[in-house]
């Protein structure tokens, strides 16, 4: 409902790298009798991860930044998974079922080739675990800090699956070489100082620590301008023009009974690109500079929500000022 227009198809996941990785990959989907294909999880589950050195490579540069890759003449075989790590961050640990941000890069070890790359882009959103995420992956980040950089290598057919990943150029028989740079974790709620709100702010009913609606009984008139003021001052970064923003949110007319639109029910917060038109101005403009793990309320007059044609499906009419009770989740 914050959109300007209607909801736009989320951003592609890297290329569709991402998404495999994401989609817990391998020939197990296609194949329409489980039992007779190996999938990249089982594979993986057969040979969990091990802390060693990846032989045949060397990679260099800042944790966040495109790494340098450099390959020994023989170049890099393994079978079973196994992890270096080249930067421990001192970041939160990620846990089983996290959702984390990360950069990634894939090279050919026996080839001596890069395959893939996502650092030409934002950090991408994945889940830690290994029945949501490809295992490669979600078990390489498991107990590692927000921070860190990795490197892990196994065989295509164990990472990818038995038919590896021909679209990128990676064959069965082929080893896998993965850089992942854990760049952040997406909080499941607020998280910072408690802050007293302004005067004109609405009161915030909630349930436990979820808002449910906005108590306008003891609210001024709106001034008709735009008002920020922030109830939780999370201590992540600052949001910036650009940034693909996670957030849950509850909007509510100004007097409104109830709540015509929020996302705290729905089981995955709302993402957007900020400053890229598909929201409403109030957010565009209004989220500038509010940081990582804070809870706002907006008052956002016509002219910065739905214009004077107001969102005739929502109940808005061109005259109505609403508010927003936002809480920053993440961004990349």
């Amino acid at each position: 409902m914050p959109r300007s227009t209607a909801r736009l198809l989320a951003p592609l996941l890297a290329a569709g790298l991402i998404a495999t990785l994401s989609a817990c990959g391998g020939d197990k989907a296609k194949d329409p009798d489980p039992s007779s294909s190996t999938s990249a999880t089982e594979s993986a589950a057969a040979a969990p991860m091990k802390d060693g050195t990846v032989e045949g490579v060397t990679v260099k540069g800042e944790q966040g930044e495109t790494p340098k890759i450099t390959w020994a003449k023989e170049g890099v075989t393994a079978t079973d998974p196994v992890r270096q790590v080249l930067t421990k961050g001192d970041g939160e640990t990620v846990q089983k079922d996290d959702k984390v941000f990360v950069q990634l890069w894939v090279g050919n070890g026996t080839k001596k080739k890069e395959a893939y790359s996502s650092y030409t882009g934002a950090p991408q959103l994945v889940t830690a675990s290994t029945t949501q995420t490809l295992a490669v992956l979600a078990d390489a980040i498991i107990d590692q800090p927000v921070g860190s950089r990795l490197l892990v290598a196994q065989s295509v057919s164990g990472a990818f699956g038995e038919s590896g990943q021909a679209d990128i150029g990676l064959k069965p028989d082929d080893t896998a070489v993965l850089v992942i740079d854990i760049t952040g974790k997406l909080l499941d709620g607020p998280k910072g100082a408690k802050q007293d709100p302004a005067a004109w702010a609405p009161k915030v009913e909630a349930s436990g620590d979820i808002p449910t609606a906005l108590d306008f009984s003891d609210t001024p008139k709106p001034s008709g301008d735009f008002e920020i003021t922030t109830l939780i001052k999370g201590k992540g970064p600052k949001l910036q023009k650009g940034d693909h923003v996670y957030v849950n949110y509850l909007g509510q007319v100004y007097d409104g009974k109830e709540p015509f639109d929020q996302s705290y029910n729905r089981g995955t917060p709302f993402d957007f690109d900020l400053g890229g038109g598909s929201v409403i101005k109030g957010w565009d403009q209004g989220l500038v500079g509010v940081t990582v793990g804070s809870r706002v309320i907006l008052q956002v007059p016509p002219d910065w929500g739905y214009g004077k044609k107001g969102n005739g499906s929502a109940g808005i009419a061109g005259t109505d000022t609403l508010y927003f009770v936002v809480d920053v989740l993440g961004a990349s």
